[in-house]
């Protein structure tokens, strides 16, 4: 109907390889046809590929999505960031990193009204910090971007279109380029606004585009289809449409890399080396680490001709289960090879012209080849790789042939292909003096055997390990716990604590190394009038844990702040099992953040034991949980604040069989207006 005649339909991102290696050449006709005709029909350009400026992203192979809450990134004790310990850790791993995707926002946002700019402004440092942050990474030759959400449309507004936010943004911090979470290509008016703002930034979208749009997105990620042998491999269309477009083949959930760094390494593209996501960290393997290094360091190394407008992939093999691309240059051919076979190939692979003063180098294991009858021989590993470069001029690649050779003496099988999850612990958490009688605005509550049912609400993740939080009791986290647990006496304060309660704890000389958003609505060191019986807000997990101390109290333990809600008959809300709006304060969807109500304002939303104020008004901070990259509180309670637009906001947990996990970064970012907290005592 369209007028294009192909029997190589694309397929989303990719483009079927031959049904047979018969069809070869009536497939790589047929592809070639289907371009030319594209770029007609699509009017393509690719003045914006040529811009000195933004090349760099045709040698962008690897980059990760990290998260600001990774502990290698960020080091709360000094209040520094550790960029250099970042990128050590991934250099010896699996090689290092072209560029870095910095996350700050999801899953957090939307605890309060904080809009995804105001979250970059709430960073460690605030904008001056965040620039010396990505001056670090440029020291080290790391170009950075940020995300940018175009669902984010329920929190404060920045008074400006989205594009002219953005645009604006990135220019004022410095940043290289913008990763379009969600978006389906970036639109023009994105690339009018960065042209605007005389800051060129490369735009990357998340998903699959318009083919228009390669014009002006120079790079975008790969969420690819893999399909199982002898079916040849598919290519990307992208890249088969410009060759100078760069995608980062990203599977983040995957735990086997060997599908994704093999359709990379066949396609000459880049990869997303996403470990922490959001929060859940998932290791590569030592096995997958080790190719991805070796991988990097090829396509690094013969940069200039993976972006070759000859490409031609599927070009003829001598082995079944072996594909190779080409990528011809002016005087050198670079072919990259995969055995998606579970075994390994020896003998011949590749057959190849005879061409005086013409050296074939086997990249792969560091050696030159010989010609036998105009075929080359080498050994691919089982569901392994292989790279041959066509040179005049072999000592130009020396020094890698040489780095090659070195790590070709370890074999890929030789590494370890098994995922191992990490494991977290709770921090630490000191018991306090236990007063004879109850103080003053606390309940207590008796020993018991209390079935601790609970599960976390984070929007990702399914059930996969790793999701959630590990207690003690369990071998790994996981998202759904239940555990009878025997409770010691405890007191638990009846409301939470107020502003005029910690007015009194200021008055003791309290202040925070780092200062920023600490209460944030208060002016002159005094909250704003009327305020005194509302929870107080904006401060972090440490503030909390100050105040607890000076008071001779101490954060609760989640089970002891779910059992003071739902004593031992399971209720669904510390009022009964049925919903009760009379019971909480009314959600608050607005834009802008009104303050808590009264800790008093509802007293039908008593628990069993008369504890007051404990869903619907401010979460409140219970325990902490780490492990070596992922740093986490559990948060109880829920809030009234429910921005609206969108499901990726920070999710309510009403139920008390329900709990928020809270990343944890810096206090400047964790303070929330939505966020507050009591204090318990152990009793005897």
């Amino acid at each position: 109907m369209l007028a294009q005649d192909t029997r190589y339909r694309p397929d989303g991102e990719q483009i079927p390889g031959p049904g047979t290696p018969a069809e070869f050449g009536t497939w790589l006709a047929d592809i070639r046809q289907w371009r030319d005709e594209k770029k007609v029909r699509i009017g393509y350009s690719g003045t914006e590929y040529d811009r000195p400026e933004l090349k760099w992203t045709q040698r962008n192979f690897i980059q990760p999505q990290m998260m600001v809450e990774d502990r290698f990134f960020y080091d709360p004790g000094t209040g520094k960031y550790t960029v250099d310990r970042y990128l050590n850790d991934l250099d010896t791993r699996y090689g290092g990193i072209d560029s870095v995707l910095v996350w700050h926002v999801y899953p957090n946002i939307g605890i309060d009204n904080r809009s995804q700019f105001d979250m970059l402004r709430d960073m460690p440092g605030g904008i001056a910090g965040v620039k010396s942050m990505i001056a670090d990474f440029h020291k080290r030759g790391v170009k950075v971007f940020f995300p940018m959400m175009p669902w984010d449309q329920g929190t404060r507004s920045e008074g400006v279109e989205m594009p002219e936010a953005v645009a604006r943004q990135m220019a004022e911090i410095g940043a290289d380029g913008v990763n379009g979470d969600t978006f389906s290509g970036i639109p023009k008016t994105f690339q009018s606004a960065v042209d605007r703002s005389g800051h060129p930034i490369v735009l990357e979208p998340e998903n699959s585009m318009d083919d228009e749009m390669l014009a002006w997105n120079l790079q975008s990620w790969g969420y690819w289809k893999y399909p199982a042998a002898p079916v040849a491999p598919m290519i990307s269309k992208q890249k088969w449409i410009e060759p100078r477009h760069m995608v980062q083949v990203c599977r983040r959930w995957g735990r086997d890399k060997v599908d994704d760094l093999q359709y990379a390494w066949f396609n000459g593209v880049g990869y997303e080396s996403w470990e922490n996501i959001w929060g859940i960290w998932n290791q590569i393997t030592p096995r997958d680490a080790e190719a991805l290094r070796r991988i990097a360091k090829i396509e690094r190394g013969t940069a200039d001709l993976l972006v070759s407008p000859d490409w031609e992939p599927h070009t003829p093999v001598l082995q079944g289960g072996v594909y190779a691309s080409k990528f011809p240059g002016r005087n050198e051919t670079l072919y990259t090879l995969i055995n998606r076979n579970e075994y390994s190939v020896n003998g011949p692979q590749l057959r190849v012209p005879d061409q005086a003063g013409m050296h074939y180098l086997d990249l792969w294991h560091g050696a030159e080849l010989e010609t036998e009858n105009g075929r080359l021989s080498f050994q691919l590993e089982g569901h392994g790789y292989g790279a041959v470069l066509a040179t005049t001029q072999p000592g130009t690649y020396a020094v890698l042939l040489n780095d090659m050779n070195r790590q070709a003496q370890e074999p890929l099988a030789s590494f370890s292909h098994e995922w191992q999850p990490l494991a977290q612990h709770l921090a630490v958490t000191s018991r306090t003096a236990k007063p004879k009688t109850a103080p003053s605005g606390m309940i207590r509550i008796a020993e018991t055997s209390f079935e601790f049912k609970v599960s976390g609400v984070e929007i990702e993740g399914s059930n996969e390990v790793g999701v959630d939080v590990q207690y003690a009791w369990e071998d790994q986290a996981r998202r759904h716990h239940l555990k009878q647990i025997a409770i010691q006496s405890f007191y638990i304060d009846k409301y939470p604590v107020t502003n005029a309660d910690f007015k009194k704890f200021m008055a003791s000389g309290y202040r925070p190394k780092d200062a920023h958003n600490f209460l944030k609505e208060w002016t002159g060191g005094n909250f704003p009038q009327g305020w005194a019986n509302r929870p107080v807000t904006w401060v972090s997990i440490e503030d909390a844990r100050a105040y607890a101390h000076w008071t001779g109290k101490r954060l609760p333990h989640e089970w002891e702040w779910q059992y003071a809600a739902q004593g031992n008959d399971g209720r669904t809300y510390p009022w009964g099992s049925d919903w009760n709006p009379k019971a909480t304060p009314v959600p608050y969807t607005g834009r802008d953040l009104r303050p808590p109500t009264d800790v008093d304002a509802y007293p039908a939303g008593a628990s069993p034991f008369g504890v007051m104020d404990m869903v619907g008004n401010v979460w409140q901070w219970t325990d902490e949980y780490e492990d070596l990259h992922t740093r986490a509180a559990i948060l109880r309670g829920g809030s009234f604040y429910q921005p609206q637009g969108s499901h990726w906001y920070f999710p309510q947990a009403y139920k008390l069989t329900e709990h928020g996990k809270y990343l944890l970064m810096a206090p400047s970012k964790d303070r929330s207006g939505a966020l507050g907290f009591r204090c318990v005592a152990d009793a005897t």
